[in-house]
């Protein structure tokens, strides 16, 4: 099952200490190259402008840690790195409960949750606690130690290039800047990493499928910044990969036209797998969709998830673990949604039948000679296909038509071309 194998991947890298910057990110980075050996790993300078956004400084933490009155030591960035506010600055100092209250955050309504907060544009230090801990606190003399270091460094990501027969390409973006967290961070680059691995290993594909693994927001910001130019005129599909790791739900964000193969692609997979899915508008978009559907970059990218981030009670919290929110189960959901998707953009082709009137399918083995329920059902829906095959429908467009799922389609367009009723091209045909 391959949503244990995902699931590995992602207990492998959920103790690293991820942000924007910094060595969690190449760590990270580094142990998908293990599975996929041809990702190529970039660096950034720190103050490289890129459009309007600049490079920040790269930020290292050795320890962070609050020492209470009575000596323990709490919020513990050794034991959980949310403890810690992303990027704080450098701290050595002791005060007492009251100036401490100023530098804490913590989550009311969810007393237990350690809540995942950042600073990466102003300097700030912080710490994050859940309200259970906060509100234990004595009064007294704290000593609050952070040990990190903001220095001119870079920003790193990873790309992957899966070379196809044609040099137009699905684009496949994840981010990899969060520290512990499961459905929020992880499950994108684990479920983008098997992703491409299978990819790796299809002979034959037509297409070539571009993975980056980047940053939220700055990365994808930079990633464009330098290479728009390359990838704008290839890029005729894609998908943004995020909260693919829970079994609760599966959504469908658009991209900003939402008119694109790529949306068309993602209603129909999803449809069929899960009639229910939510689905969202262009309005409700909050990762790096937002970058590679802004005005001027328009690339075609949607969005296949399970359930959406911020629309589930854990995200951005200690509580969005790998035990109770991402399973094995939810992992493989996602990751076959998305598979379906790729398989599906490769697969469309426009067929059109090679004979004139209803081809005659017994001489060619091709109808049953023995009439069943479910050989009815393969015969119809052989038929109906050849009847939409006019050379100016899609096979998902004639999937659509049929009302069945377009992998269905799949064996049947295989059996009707080895046997000469239908042609296959990559472009509609105009009638004549």
């Amino acid at each position: 099952m391959i949503g244990h194998e995902i699931h590995s991947l992602a207990r492998r890298l959920w103790s690293i200490d991820r942000s924007i910057t910094g060595d969690g990110v190449r760590e990270t980075l580094g142990i998908i190259k293990d599975i996929l050996p041809s990702l190529e790993i970039h660096e950034i300078p720190s103050g490289t402008q890129v459009y309007d956004w600049t490079v920040p400084r790269e930020w290292k933490v050795l320890d962070a840690f609050i020492i209470d009155p009575t000596g323990k030591k709490i919020c513990d960035f050794q034991k959980n790195n949310l403890h810690l506010v992303g990027y704080s600055t450098p701290v050595n100092a002791r005060m007492s409960l009251a100036e401490l209250q100023e530098h804490l955050y913590s989550l009311p309504e969810q007393p237990t949750a350690i809540p995942y907060i950042t600073s990466y544009y102003k300097e700030r230090w912080g710490f994050c606690i859940s309200q259970q801990e906060r509100d234990a606190l004595i009064d007294g003399e704290y000593k609050v130690v952070v040990d990190s270091e903001l220095f001119n460094g870079s920003l790193t990501y990873g790309e992957l290039l899966i070379k196809g027969k044609s040099q137009r390409e699905v684009f496949l973006s994840t981010y990899v800047c969060h520290p512990s967290m499961a459905n929020n961070e992880l499950s994108g680059p684990t479920v983008a990493t098997f992703l491409a691995d299978w990819l790796t290993r299809q002979k034959g594909k037509r297409f070539s499928y571009r993975f980056v693994f980047i940053p939220e927001t700055i990365g994808s910001i930079a990633y464009l910044s330098r290479n728009l130019g390359v990838i704008k005129p290839r890029v005729f599909a894609g998908f943004n990969i995020s909260c693919v790791g829970d079994d609760r739900d599966y959504s469908y964000l658009p991209s900003r036209t939402g008119d694109t193969l790529s949306d068309r692609v993602a209603k129909h997979i999803l449809s069929h797998i899960y009639p229910d899915f939510k689905s969202y508008r262009w309005t409700h978009r909050g990762s790096d969709e937002r970058q590679y559907c802004a005005p001027g970059i328009d690339l075609p990218i949607a969005s296949i998830m399970r359930t959406k981030y911020g629309m589930y009670p854990e995200y951005h919290t200690s509580l969005d673990d790998l035990e109770n929110v991402v399973t094995p189960e939810g992992l493989e959901g996602g990751y076959t949604a998305l598979y379906r998707a790729l398989e599906a953009i490769e697969h469309n082709i426009y067929p059109r039948v090679n004979v004139l009137c209803e081809p005659q399918l017994g001489k060619r083995g091709l109808y049953p000679t023995l009439s069943t329920k479910s050989s009815g059902n393969e015969v119809r829906c052989m038929m109906n296909l050849i009847s939409y095959s006019d050379g100016t429908k899609s096979l998902l467009e004639i999937a659509e038509l049929c009302e069945c799922p377009v992998w269905e389609l799949y064996p049947l367009v295989e059996k009707l071309t080895e046997h000469h009723v239908l042609i296959l091209s990559d472009d509609p045909q105009v009638m004549s």
